[in-house]
């Protein structure tokens, strides 16, 4: 099977990246593996779709780090291929990461991998239900039972109401964002600063307002779905809970926050059960939610991260069912020639 994985681009890609365990995984596995990024589609006269991927050897690596090395070498030759060749795609890409610099990047795996689809390469997630989630709205779509209660606006005097409401308690952060960035927790010591808040986070468009859930102070759960189910192997589940540090509300890893083992409950398994059908209507095969208490934070349909650490704390590899779980479509998509459209392939 040759597998492309769609980034940003190769230079924000590290090592320890889920998009590289799963991408060592996929040539552990066999397959031959491809990087793509937003440049390196071509869309012929004759409408062809063609990219310019940058191919791994397919060889026997010492471990992930000869991997890495490899990929970040000369040695990963760029071959222009057919997208008919590639098998499937993994859209692992975060838009708002170019949103602003680079606006024309942000969205073009979503258009791209749509026209793959048309062509017959597996794409997860489906990018038809991506174009819909390239900002933090799409959370809006999920029951209201499953969220922390939220106000969306740029009225400055919409979002002081809902913070009165909530006592001054309450969570700001930008409609289009990830890894933590300009997020803001509001409570009576900085409420004063909460024009400036507002100011600030608005230059960027829309605000969310959340109403605090007291549970997070013991930090969040990065629970990974797959095929709409929890991910798990032999009961154990690839999730973590995510712990700020002392003087920063973001739990996130790379913003300080650490990673700490999780026991998965029926409060979490609740939850992951409230939010399943949408997930599957959606085409969404490979998502990681954050979850404090009985409440979604995030649902994150891009490039949730942190597979490494929840396999090293569970002490199996994840990123092997994901990868068996692609292959097992890309089987079903040839014996089930045009049955099946994206949507439905990608978490079947």
């Amino acid at each position: 099977m040759n597998i492309a994985f769609f980034v940003n681009d190769l230079e924000r890609e590290y090592e320890g990246y889920t998009t590289t365990i799963l991408a060592h995984q996929a040539v552990i596995a066999g397959h031959r593996v491809c990087y793509i990024t937003p440049s390196d589609f071509v869309l012929t006269p004759d409408d062809h779709l063609h990219v310019h991927g940058r191919f791994l050897p397919k060889r026997k690596y010492k471990d992930r780090a000869d991997f890495f090395d490899t990929l970040k070498s000369g040695k990963a030759k760029v071959e222009r291929v057919d997208i008919e060749e590639i098998d499937a795609v993994m859209l692992r890409n975060d838009p708002s990461l170019d949103a602003q610099a680079c606006p024309w990047a942000a969205e073009a795996g979503i258009l791209f991998g749509r026209e793959a689809t048309k062509r017959g390469t597996l794409v997860v997630n489906d990018p038809d239900s991506l174009g819909r989630a390239v900002n933090k709205l799409y959370f809006q779509s999920f029951p209201v039972e499953a969220r922390a209660e939220t106000l969306i606006s740029r009225n400055e005097e919409d979002i002081k109401a809902f913070a009165r409401e909530h006592k001054g308690n309450i969570i700001l952060k930008p409609l289009q964002g990830s890894g933590g960035s300009g997020v803001f927790k509001l409570d009576a010591k900085t409420k004063a600063n909460i024009n400036q808040i507002i100011e600030a986070i608005s230059r960027d468009g829309y605000i969310i307002a959340q109403a605090y859930v007291p549970a997070a102070k013991k930090g969040d759960i990065r629970f990974f779905l797959m095929n709409g189910e929890p991910l798990q192997i032999d009961g154990k589940y690839c999730a973590l809970r995510r712990v700020a540090s002392a003087d920063d509300i973001r739990s996130n890893i790379h913003a300080g926050g650490t990673a700490e083992s999780v026991e998965i409950g029926d409060v979490e398994l609740a939850v992951a059960e409230l939010i399943r059908p949408k997930l599957i209507a959606d085409g969404m095969f490979l998502v990681g939610i954050d979850i404090v208490g009985d409440k979604i934070l995030e649902v994150n349909v891009f490039s949730p991260g942190n597979l490494g650490s929840c396999s090293r704390m569970a002490g199996v590899d994840f990123s092997v069912p994901i990868i068996k779980a692609i292959e097992r479509k890309v089987e079903i998509a040839s014996q089930y020639a045009q049955t099946f459209d994206n949507k439905h392939l990608a978490v079947l």
